[in-house]
């Protein structure tokens, strides 16, 4: 019979790269107290990485070094695990699209489950909830720009907006529009103006 170590290092073994375990999925083999322990020893040993309380997730191995899964790997098995959705905040899509020059230190994940944050080697990934109606137009470029939208906020609404219309192609603008009547007052009304405006010239 399987030592509960072995039992969770075959496991960690068969997932790819970024995916999590937690103590509670290996109940089955004893109590919580020894599955608890044979996870804090595998952590201890460098076999597991301890990312934040109750999930562990395995190092990636590259040739002769180790480094920790990226943070998009991490995102997606997190997102499938919990069935939730999941996607990076507006930073850096606000950046590419020219809303912002400023590029954010953190490396911030909207989700539709719980805040958390997960130290993972080095760096600390953060998980921010958010409405779904962040969610709603999905990973894609309209997607992308909604979120870049938020992120820059109410203040620059008007400016974004115009700049979205420029930047986007017409399909994702019109995505972009579909969903205005979910949005927050003040970025529909930013949309809806962008729109006319285009249509005026």
């Amino acid at each position: 019979m399987r030592s509960i170590p072995q039992a969770i290092l075959e496991r960690s073994q068969s997932l790819s790269e970024g995916g999590v375990l937690a103590p509670k999925e290996f109940l089955h083999l004893g109590s919580r107290a020894a599955v608890d322990q044979a996870f804090c020893r595998l952590a201890k040993a460098g076999q597991l990485m301890r990312i934040a309380r109750g999930i562990y997730v395995a190092p990636v191995r590259e040739k002769d070094q180790i480094r920790a899964p990226s943070a998009e790997s991490l995102a997606k098995s997190i997102a499938a695990q919990g069935k939730q959705c999941i996607s990076p905040d507006g930073a850096q899509a606000a950046k590419s699209m020219g809303l912002t020059r400023a590029a954010s230190a953190k490396e911030v994940y909207l989700t539709t489950g719980r805040s958390k944050r997960l130290v993972v080697g080095s760096r600390t990934i953060y998980f921010q909830h958010a409405p779904y109606w962040l969610f709603s137009l999905g990973a894609t470029p309209a997607g992308d720009a909604l979120r870049a939208m938020a992120w820059v906020g109410e203040d620059q609404a008007e400016n974004s907006a115009q700049k979205l219309r420029r930047h986007l192609a017409k399909v994702e603008w019109e995505s972009l529009g579909s969903v205005r009547a979910s949005l927050p007052s003040w970025m529909a009304t930013a949309l809806g103006r962008a729109a006319a405006l285009n249509e005026l010239r």
